[in-house]
């Protein structure tokens, strides 16, 4: 998968439909990859969710619109896929910092949003220490929640919620029961793709499963066998963590001879571990093809 050429599409095509009711589940559909795989790699290679792309085009349009035309506040408000002129009004005065009424007088500053396009640049120059693993199949005792996958509603922020879900976990019994169903202390934190048909991922927090009856509200979690590529989280904070997925998207799997599976990858915490080391992320991988 060329993950630039893939994100290029996904923006011609987006740009192509912004005045027809279209999310990013009908791009990731466009392109034949699975909501989740699309959110996470256009996200994490533009710094905007597709969403967001689609909102701030649409919004930056409008406003243009409405200081170049006569149009009325509810024309542009249906043009450009608001459901009503009060949720367009709160979301154009969320981006441009005035209301559209007032953005049709002279002389008011508005906000622009350009369209993408993605080139060619400089990437890398500098170390990313990796490690490819093979690994025979494993389960996990997990306590699982779902997560969607991009807020689906324009109106609110996409927030993380998984540092959440850590943070009530500790708060909560679940490291204690998940360490009395396991056969190490290490924790896993275990994220499974999407389908395409869905707007939610499944995340869970686990353990090595010792095999005995699993307790109301948890689930034994397959993980399958495959070739694992391995990167070292250095860091005292989460942090580390996407700004290592940003290095995977945007240097190790454009420049190497690998890409990454739609299959489960993990965080791996391990009991035992050097203090520089927050975790590791292990992604799914097989080598590419020479055609």
């Amino acid at each position: 998968m060329d993950y630039f050429k893939t994100i290029q599409k996904a923006i011609d095509y987006m740009e192509d439909h912004l005045l027809e009711d279209i999310s990013y589940s009908d791009v990731a559909k466009h392109l034949y990859l699975s909501n989740f795989h699309f959110q996470r790699t256009f996200s994490l290679i533009t710094g905007v969710t597709p969403n967001e792309y689609i909102r701030y085009r649409r919004l930056s349009m409008a406003g243009e619109e409405l200081t170049l035309s006569r149009s009325k506040v509810i024309d542009v408000a249906y043009k450009y896929q608001y459901e009503s002129p009060e949720s367009f009004s709160k979301a154009f005065t969320r981006f441009h910092g005035v209301s559209p009424g007032k953005a049709k007088k002279a002389g008011i500053d508005l906000n622009s949003y350009n369209r993408l396009v993605m080139k060619l640049s400089t990437e890398g120059g500098t170390i990313m220490n990796y490690r490819i693993v093979e690994k025979e199949p494993f389960k996990l005792i997990a306590k699982v929640e779902q997560f969607p996958n991009e807020s689906i509603d324009d109106s609110s922020e996409v927030e993380n919620k998984i540092p959440d879900f850590w943070k009530e976990s500790g708060r909560s019994d679940v490291f204690e029961t998940l360490q009395e169903h396991a056969v190490t202390e290490d924790l896993y934190g275990v994220c499974a793709p999407m389908t395409k048909e869905s707007d939610y991922f499944a995340y869970g927090i686990g353990m090595l499963h010792d095999g005995r009856e699993t307790p109301d509200g948890y689930r034994v979690w397959h993980v399958e066998s495959t070739l694992w590529a391995v990167f070292p989280c250095i860091g005292d904070s989460p942090d580390c963590i996407g700004e290592t997925w940003e290095r995977i998207f945007k240097e190790f799997l454009p420049g190497s001879n690998y890409r990454m599976l739609e299959a489960s990858d993990f965080e791996f915490y391990p009991a035992e571990k050097d203090e520089a080391l927050f975790c590791e992320i292990w992604i799914p991988v097989e080598k590419k093809s020479e055609s």
